[in-house]
């Protein structure tokens, strides 16, 4: 009897020191080396998520103006550059006189700014996680924190000049009452600190990397969107020992999504999730992505543009089909004016996504690439989207031009496949109904009773298979029945 309990006692502590060993290798999982971090997966939540907003909010809003097409949230940039042959610096001039940009900050108010209804309308309008710009490259931050006004020497967070409260807090407390999963945006470097220009190691050490550990651990975001860093080096940022720490230590190690903009040359190559900004011709391949831009030409709002400068809720929904075939997400910004309220436009372009999305979300949200993205009509597949020399930003109409208006000789995505690789369904995204209520897709081949369905009505199609191709049938085109007006979607199981 002592013989077994010794044998079990033996065991037990065989076991718990093969647990003690796994914890230990888990919590050091993540070297911090890039051939080490660049092995940690993308979480299957943001995979499954596919829509996410974006929301440049900040002391840039009480200008709130750039030429038509540059980012009004760049206003102190310009402002401090002379840029644009001066205009910015006019305007600023005409507008307000001798106050400095900083002086601005009293003038952003938020007085009408309600937390709880921006969580709705973000509910509504079927994203799954908003990414709030938390801290911009001007330095000014949402958030209370004893670094930023130790460094400036003056008030600049959101608590202390302002709105005189914690919006960051405030968001996260009605966002997590939704489901929508609250990350925060933050810049590396902050264009005119004073530790920055002078040290920017010293920076990075003393400042701007306590300031992100502040701020995750204090808040504990779902995801960590960082920019501002491409003057200096990952070295300089000493990236990749923040990054180990954040997987291996941090509060949120498990779950936290973040992405490429570690420093100059990393983009693209190492990190998380790739972010392309208005580039959305960009392919990674297997690397996931997520496609950033503005409903208008700029992210932080800008007064200068009209109506016809932001992109139709059609536009918006064919980006996001393409995005999502393609293997990536969709990050759509909106930005408020200074006293918090968001712009009836965007607030119109948020619903009428929503709108869709409830009816055709199926084919877009939990689904993965298909063993094709698209099926191409005839014609060239090689159009390009028009862009002003030497910018980097294509105009929405783009994904027009790829569907619904090609110019001759070009060919268009015809559709859009999506899988759930749990139900091993397949989806197809129509841009158009097809003409003659027949659409044939092209090297399909399906079982004999194969179900084809169309997501809005659960209608089921006739479907007839042609060699290697399927031809369906749809049923006659009814405006006050069918309502997805931006593209439509079938199920194919």
């Amino acid at each position: 009897m002592k013989s077994i309990q010794k044998i079990n006692t033996k065991i037990a502590a065989l076991i718990i020191i093969i647990l003690l060993q796994y914890s230990w290798a888990r919590a050091q999982q993540y070297k911090p080396t890039w051939e080490s971090l660049d092995k940690r997966p993308v979480p299957e939540w943001f995979k499954d998520a596919k829509f996410g907003i974006f929301i440049t909010w900040g002391v840039y809003s009480v200008p709130a103006y750039a030429p038509k097409g540059e980012y009004a949230e760049w206003y102190q940039h310009w402002l401090q550059t002379n840029a644009f042959n001066g205009d910015v610096a006019r305007y600023h001039k005409r507008v307000f006189g001798d106050k400095t940009y900083y002086d601005l900050a009293k003038d952003f108010k938020a007085e009408l700014f309600n937390p709880d209804e921006w969580a709705q309308l973000i509910e509504k309008s079927g994203a799954k996680y908003v990414v709030p710009v938390a801290k911009h490259h001007d330095g000014y931050c949402w958030w209370p924190n004893k670094y930023t006004n130790e460094a400036w020497g003056f008030p600049w967070t959101a608590m202390d000049v302002g709105p005189k409260r914690d919006l960051l807090g405030d968001l996260f407390t009605a966002i997590r009452k939704t489901s929508v999963k609250a990350g925060v945006y933050f810049s590396w470097y902050e264009w005119y600190n004073p530790l920055y220009k002078s040290n920017p190691e010293k920076y990075a050490l003393q400042y701007a990397i306590p300031q992100a550990k502040d701020l995750i651990e204090r808040y504990k975001p779902d995801v960590f969107w960082t920019d501002g860093d491409w003057e200096q080096s990952d070295t300089t940022w000493h990236s990749t020992q923040f990054l180990s720490w954040l997987y291996n230590e941090s509060a949120v190690k498990n779950d936290i999504v973040t992405y490429d903009r570690y420093g100059k040359g990393i983009r693209f190559k190492h990190g998380g999730v790739y972010s392309p900004e208005y580039q959305p011709d960009m392919e990674f391949g297997d690397h996931y992505f997520e496609e950033s831009r503005g409903i208008g030409f700029s992210y932080g709002y800008n007064r200068m543009e009209d109506a016809w400068d932001y992109n139709s809720p059609q536009t918006l929904v064919l980006l996001l089909s393409d995005l999502v075939s393609r293997g990536g997400n969709l990050l759509l910004n909106i930005g408020p004016d200074a006293s918090g309220k968001i712009p009836p436009i965007m607030q119109e372009r948020l619903l009428q996504m929503g709108a869709w999305l409830k009816i055709n979300g199926k084919a877009i949200y939990n689904t993965r690439k298909w063993i094709r993205s698209c099926q191409w009509s005839e014609g060239r597949r090689d159009y390009k989207p028009k862009r002003t020399e030497g910018d980097f930003r294509a105009n929405g109409d783009f994904m027009l031009k790829l569907t619904v208006d090609p110019d001759p000789g070009y060919a268009v995505k015809e559709c859009f496949f999506t899988i759930n690789p749990t139900t091993k369904e397949v989806f197809a995204i129509l841009p158009k109904w097809p003409v003659n209520n027949h659409f044939t897709i092209k090297d399909m081949e399906l079982k004999p009773g194969a179900i084809v369905r169309l997501l809005e009505t659960n209608e089921i199609l006739k479907w007839k298979q042609i060699g290697k191709d399927v031809t369906l049938t749809f049923p006659a085109f009814n405006p006050d029945k069918y309502k997805s007006q931006y593209a439509y979607a079938l199920s194919i199981l």
